[in-house]
């Protein structure tokens, strides 16, 4: 074969194999947004007892097929627990997988639920700090980990008449990201996906005197500011303690936690962070988010196995920086 033919055919080669890798993608795609959405129907077709009793077939089937996501899970929960061993860690892991799992499905249900049912099933602490701050006028940080069941919270403030601007990361398919905004949005939620324009997008909340929900404890885009967390050098996003200092907005370490009780929720707000200005811009945003780091373990600690972290989040994290930047 001459070289021109063996050229032509290996670029014919190439464009085959692009086409087929693209209709695979499509086909990938098409399942996952299907997938949720066909959870979503069930999760609501179901009764409310039916629905939550999925919550643990679901995640040990999740736990099981997922080898990396345990062994992940395992070394954040001994991060927060550092005496967990043997059975009991085993243990919490599965409770990990089990809490995830409730996640999405209340999180599918909340659109159905009524004002009743939703103030019902949460308690809540610390949350004069909230209206503290929008009685101030500046606009109120929830500084969140990825924990429990923040989305109850955030339909119960939407219920209540507070205005509610969360900032999420992207996902693909866009075909899927579409579909999450459109399900915070049947809860009254503003949704501003992560990116450039986030921050303006917040800037208007905040000055709009609106609540932000912020996810902290995972920098994104590996941009964030270096912090010690859970005994290690990691970095956090610096969203949330810029956006503190430059607008005056209290920051207020929050989480959602799940209870035994049936739709149970207590949500615990801490005070507010220290902002005074005491440096450079730069300095005080470190400062900040130690502060903010700390308040993190702190909630973390008190149920660590409701922490949904899955991914890397340290640099001794297998993976670490494969998806960053």
């Amino acid at each position: 074969m001459a070289e021109s033919e063996k050229r032509g055919k290996a670029v014919s080669d190439g464009r085959s194999r692009a086409v087929s890798d693209g209709r695979s993608r499509a086909v990938t795609d098409a399942l996952t947004v299907g997938g949720f959405r066909l959870g979503a129907l069930a999760a609501r077709a179901l009764p409310g007892l039916a629905a939550a009793a999925l919550a643990t077939p679901i995640g040990f089937g999740a736990s099981t097929t997922n080898r990396d996501g345990r062994a992940m899970i395992e070394r954040h929960l001994r991060r927060a627990n550092p005496t967990l061993e043997g059975l009991a860690l085993r243990r919490a892991v599965q409770e990990a997988f089990d809490s995830y799992a409730r996640y999405w499905i209340e999180s599918f249900r909340l659109p159905t639920l009524n004002k009743r049912v939703v103030d019902a099933g949460l308690k809540v602490s610390g949350y004069e700090y909230v209206a503290d701050g929008l009685d101030k006028g500046h606009g109120v940080i929830l500084a969140l980990p990825h924990l429990g069941g923040w989305e109850w919270a955030g339909r119960w403030l939407t219920l209540r008449g507070t205005k509610i601007t969360v900032v999420v990361e992207r996902l693909d398919p866009p075909e899927l990201f579409d579909w999450f905004v459109k399900l915070r949005s049947q809860l009254g939620m503003t949704v501003v996906a992560l990116g450039p324009d986030a921050g303006k997008a917040v800037l208007g909340a905040l000055k709009r005197n609106e609540v932000v929900c912020l996810l902290s404890d995972r920098d994104l885009d590996g941009r964030g500011v270096e912090v010690d967390f859970f005994g290690e050098r990691t970095t956090l996003p610096a969203g949330p303690a810029t956006l503190g200092i430059r607008t005056g907005a209290p920051i207020l370490p929050t989480a959602v936690y799940f209870t035994p009780r049936y739709n149970g929720h207590f949500g615990l707000v801490r005070p507010p962070l220290d902002t005074t200005r005491s440096g450079s811009l730069r300095d005080d945003v470190v400062k900040v988010t130690q502060q903010l780091a700390r308040e993190l373990e702190l909630l973390i600690t008190r149920a660590p196995q409701q922490w949904h972290m899955f991914q890397p989040n340290w640099p001794s994290d297998p993976g670490y920086g494969d998806n960053r930047g």
